[in-house]
């Protein structure tokens, strides 16, 4: 069994949530991920502490990694982090614009004495341009890229409850350094590649963009609903509700025939085809929402089911937790933390051979001695910046 990118290692001077997910799921897949830390430690960490004393983000994005702590502001801090990366395949940040090369990891600095190097730069709005220098939280992203125009309902925008933007560009950075990785493979050149928060969130708004370029106005805010598909909602239960999304007329048919108990809906003009459901959608969730009230969520859903309708139980997270598709599959692993064990999900991607190591997470400075002398300082050195300062060594 060998793990995919065992064997590489990434430098990744990170914090938040963009890099961090970026190399934790590089850390799935094999390889070694040294967190290089400032001294007061990533920002996720002090988020809240709701996973047994440590963030919730932080034990999310950062197992399986190693944590350096060290003052990047001094030159010993400085160069300890470039011995490290010339002994690595890849260097990730996600420092603020112009950071970086301030500190003499700028890509064109570091590439001039490590060809082989892959560096990704991850910032809010990629180099350059007028909103090159500008903040960039999830939030402002969202609402930059317009993804919270179009999310929420027609009274109210809304932002994702997930970091949306923080998301898409993390997993187009781990990609760009699996394709870089790839390339050098075959041409021994690293590479330099600049990801750009804004434009990866844009980039997923791909279906709302054509439709304000081709049909001049944006897709409605539409809650649960779909802006070209009906019946696609939420329907009343009597218990509470449920997701039912047809999706063709004969999906449609089925529907009213052999679920709702209503065959004189499957020819109703107002309702034959999936463009005149739209036209007439009112009418059409009202004659479905009279028909599913009646009945409890349980019944329905498995006569949805039974008919080979697109539906689903609205889940609370709590449902999620013990769902039993996760349960059946045996998806949920136990992990470290510095302060206790905390259960984890495996990563999406199933390998028929390997299961993805999924490491502890560390504790800030929880290798830093290590690593120093692996940068080349001995023993004595190593406890010596720590001593005065330049670098944290967690308790051990």
């Amino acid at each position: 069994m060998t793990l995919p990118l065992a064997g590489f290692t990434i430098v990744s001077v990170e914090q938040a949530v963009a890099a961090p997910l970026a190399t934790r799921n590089l850390a799935d897949l094999g390889a070694r991920v040294i967190k290089v830390e400032r001294l007061d430690g990533d920002l996720a960490r002090s988020y809240d502490h709701l996973v047994e004393g440590t963030g919730a983000h932080f034990v999310w994005l950062n197992r399986g990694k190693e944590s350096i702590a060290v003052d990047l502001k001094s030159a010993e801090g400085i160069d300890v982090v470039r011995r490290l990366i010339a002994q690595a395949d890849v260097f990730v940040q996600n420092l603020a614009p112009g950071a970086a090369e301030r500190l003499g990891l700028g890509a064109g600095d570091l590439r001039e004495w490590h060809r082989e190097l892959v560096v990704v730069n991850l910032s809010g709005f990629g180099a350059g341009g007028p909103l090159e220098q500008r903040k960039a939280y999830d939030m402002l992203i969202q609402a930059e890229a317009g993804l919270i125009s179009v999310t929420g309902t027609p009274d109210t925008a809304v932002k994702t409850g997930i970091p949306t933007a923080d998301i898409a560009s993390g997993m187009y950075c781990a990609q760009a350094v699996l394709a870089a990785l790839l390339r050098r493979a075959t041409t021994g050149e690293g590479a330099v590649v600049d990801v750009s928060m804004l434009e990866s969130t844009v980039e997923w708004m791909g279906h709302a963009m054509y439709t304000q370029m081709y049909k001049g106005t944006p897709p409605p805010r539409m809650g649960l609903s779909h802006i070209s598909i009906s019946p696609y909602d939420a329907f009343p239960t009597s218990d509470g509700q449920i997701l039912i999304g047809v999706q063709s007329d004969r999906g449609w048919r089925a529907l009213v025939t052999n679920v709702l108990g209503a065959p004189e809906l499957a020819d109703d003009p107002r309702f034959l085809t999936n463009m005149a459901r739209v036209a007439n959608r009112a009418e059409c969730d009202a004659e479905v929402s009279a028909r599913t009230r009646p009945r409890t969520t349980a019944d329905l859903d498995a006569a949805l089911e039974a008919a080979g309708i697109p539906a689903a139980q609205i889940k609370g997270l709590d449902q999620v937790i013990d769902h039993p598709q996760l349960a059946a599959r045996n998806r949920w692993r136990t992990i470290g933390t510095e302060h206790a064990q905390v259960d984890a999900l495996l990563p999406p991607a199933t390998f028929d051979d390997f299961e993805a190591p999924m490491g502890d997470v560390p504790a800030l400075g929880q290798h830093t001695h290590a690593l120093l002398v692996e940068a080349g300082l001995t023993d004595d050195g190593a406890a010596s910046l720590i001593a005065r300062g330049a670098a944290l060594q967690a308790p051990r």
